[in-house]
């Protein structure tokens, strides 16, 4: 498995501390399951194409983000609202995405500096989906 100490978002460098808070809440297989008037299961299903919720969070202990790469990373949400984009885990793994409806890029400085500097850390979630 191929390493890097960085996830890459349309070029942008994002640290792989910033994990995927969401990975596991989401299933490729949607089901609805309704009963006739007979009392028998109707059971649909389908196979979910994209859509799939991909979040990089940080916490307070690790996965902070530097202002310069959190503006970006904004900057990029709010210029291109549905454009697609390559993201690369730092695991290797590549998904094509777009940034989420909402608030796609949060983020809160780990203290309360008057005038942070470009290199200052802060606390972000990222939320893409994958289309």
């Amino acid at each position: 498995m191929v390493t890097s100490k960085f996830h890459t978002l349309a070029g942008l460098q994002i640290p792989r501390g910033m994990v995927w808070s969401d990975e596991f809440g989401w299933t490729r297989v949607e089901k609805s399951l309704e009963y006739s008037l007979t009392g028998a299961a109707l059971i649909d299903a389908g196979v979910r194409l994209a859509g799939r919720p991909i979040t990089l969070q940080g916490e307070v202990e690790a996965g902070w983000i530097q202002r310069g790469a959190l503006t970006a990373l904004q900057t990029l949400a709010d210029a291109d609202a549905t454009g697609e984009h390559s993201l690369v885990l730092a695991d290797g793994r590549i998904f094509s995405v777009q940034f989420a409806p909402g608030l796609a890029v949060e983020g809160k400085p780990l203290a309360r500096p008057e005038l942070p500097v470009e290199d200052y850390p802060y606390i972000a979630t990222v939320r893409l989906i994958t289309v």
